[in-house]
């Protein structure tokens, strides 16, 4: 099997010329430069010469840990900025092989569509998905583009404080499986050294921490404030929200707006949004005067049944070309562009949205 890595020959020895001729280098614990060691080196490397051999271990093992931390570091270079791809199942006469989670991940522009709010939290609760289940799926490259993304993620909601929420539960999630498959399951089942994984883990919990101590600075404004619309304006945003905990915080604000978020309507028309007729009458919360608490009902219903996802932007999927891919409004009603190269007499009758779970499901074979 060949030696797969920077350079096929292996990474060499060192030498420098001396006047007796060419002398190979031995490195030290305390000469080496690795701010990244696990292990003091100093304490197994001394200048005794009986311990040429311990020295040429150390230098072994530096070097692997240098590669090793390189390539954690380095950028994926399997990045595309594809708006459509192909998604085959099976191969055919024109066409052999099929389209592979991995292979999407890598060739539709993620990078760019996190830049967008619409499509931020789309793309945010995908990587949660691939988090919790398809991570030992994607292949090296896949694995190693999405821990770039991610990154970029982080640095948005640290830049922006966009929905740090999500994210934080993005980070859980992962976290939670690395442990679950670096110590429980094995090893085997990831791609790649372990150092790598465990270089992951700790950037993860880096992240972690810098997210927890996220301060979002209070807005100035001279002009008009929330506070100072009225009343029933304030109550129509409120029922504009989709997520429960939006509610919740933003009723932490002000006394005024703690009695509109404990307003029975409002929670009614969420559980309505969210659930159907025969899930919450199935399970009716009542108070002890017989009415029901539509509040404590959708925190109920939360826990056996799925809500309804809502995002500003999502791919879409023609059902004609089998094609996946990111669909541009501007452009869609200014030329008419359906987004992909597309044969059917009615592009628009043949799009169907995906939504993250159907993003996944597409690539089970």
């Amino acid at each position: 099997m060949p030696f797969l890595g920077q350079d096929w020959r292996s990474p060499g020895l060192s030498w420098t010329k001396t006047e007796h001729g060419w002398k190979r280098i031995v490195f030290y614990g305390h000469e080496l430069d690795d701010d990244n060691r696990e292990i003091e080196l100093t304490e197994l490397c001394s200048d005794n010469k009986e311990n040429l051999f311990v020295g040429d271990v150390c230098e072994l093992a530096t070097t692997k840990r240098k590669k090793d931390f390189y390539n954690n570091n380095t950028k994926s270079q399997f990045v595309f900025r594809d708006k459509w791809i192909y998604v085959q199942k099976g191969s055919t006469k024109e066409r052999h092989g099929y389209c592979t989670l991995g292979e999407a991940l890598n060739r539709l522009d993620f990078s760019s569509a996190i830049q967008d709010l619409r499509r931020f939290n789309y793309v945010a609760k995908l990587f949660q998905l691939i988090a919790r289940s398809q991570l030992t799926s994607l292949s090296g490259a896949a694995q190693k583009n999405y821990f770039n993304i991610l990154e970029k993620i982080v640095r948005k909601v640290l830049e922006d404080q966009y929905n740090p929420r999500l994210v934080k539960q993005l980070l859980q999630d992962l976290s939670s499986t690395l442990h679950s498959l670096t110590i429980h399951v094995g090893r085997c089942v990831l791609v790649g050294n372990v150092n790598i994984w465990l270089c992951r883990l700790e950037t993860i919990l880096k992240w972690q921490q810098q997210l927890n101590n996220l301060q979002i600075p209070k807005q100035i404004c001279d002009g008009m404030s929330f506070n100072d619309l009225p009343l029933y304006m304030q109550n129509q945003i409120l029922c504009k929200l989709s997520d429960a905990y939006d509610i919740i915080n933003l009723g932490q604000a002000t006394p005024t707006l703690h009695c509109l978020s404990e307003n029975r309507v409002l929670w009614k028309k969420l559980c309505h949004f969210h659930f159907s007729d025969k899930q919450y009458c199935r399970n009716l919360v009542l108070t002890k005067s017989g009415v029901v608490d539509w509040k404590l009902m959708y925190f109920t219903l939360q826990k056996h049944y799925p809500m309804k996802e809502q995002y500003g932007d999502t791919l879409h999927f023609c059902k004609h070309c089998s094609i996946l891919f990111w669909k541009d409004r501007h452009l869609a009603l200014l030329f008419k562009d359906c987004g992909h190269p597309c044969t059917a007499n009615d592009p628009d009758s043949c799009l169907m949205p995906i939504s993250p779970q159907h993003f996944i499901d597409l690539f089970k074979f």
